[in-house]
């Protein structure tokens, strides 16, 4: 019996070599590399060609705590003083109801409890964060447009919102 080599269809293949990376190639990709890292390196250096945006200093920040009443009404309350600051019931406070579920299955995720107070904090370069006191989370609202981050921004009052 004869070997599959011999068959003819593998026998043409015998003789070609294998198919190599153009050296080209290779030495632009290494260049490419050094080139990016160097780059790197000499920004974190120098401080030349980077972008920092720094947070700020907080203006003032709030603990509230955001809860699901009966019939799907969101509330939120004062952390402190216990006092309702809103209620939205089911057709209202998209975004504030949005986030409140966003949060609520990170905290599912890390099996941390779900009465934590939240933090809005307004920092003194205009932004609004809101951030999750137990598992840590922050997101800057203004990702989401001005008018989402204005609906958190009215639970900031001058009333129950400390100045650090």
């Amino acid at each position: 019996m004869r070997s599959a080599l011999s068959l003819g269809y593998l026998d043409g293949r015998r003789a070609k070599g294998t198919n190599s990376l153009p050296t080209w190639l290779f030495i632009s990709v290494v260049v490419l590399l050094v080139f990016s890292a160097g780059a790197v390196l000499f920004g974190q250096a120098t401080g030349l060609g980077l972008v920092k945006q720094e947070a700020g200093r907080p203006v003032a920040v709030r603990d509230v705590i955001i809860s699901r009443g009966s019939g799907d009404i969101v509330v939120v309350t004062d952390a402190v003083s216990g006092e309702m600051i809103a209620s939205y019931p089911q057709d209202a406070g998209g975004f504030v109801r949005g986030s409140l579920r966003a949060f609520e299955r990170m905290r599912q995720v890390a099996a941390m409890p779900a009465d934590a107070a939240y933090r809005i904090i307004k920092w003194d370069t205009g932004r609004i964060s809101l951030s999750d006191t137990a598992t840590g989370e922050r997101i800057y609202l203004e990702a989401f447009g001005r008018d989402n981050a204005a609906a958190f921004a009215a639970l900031l009052d001058t009333q129950g919102g400390t100045r650090p």
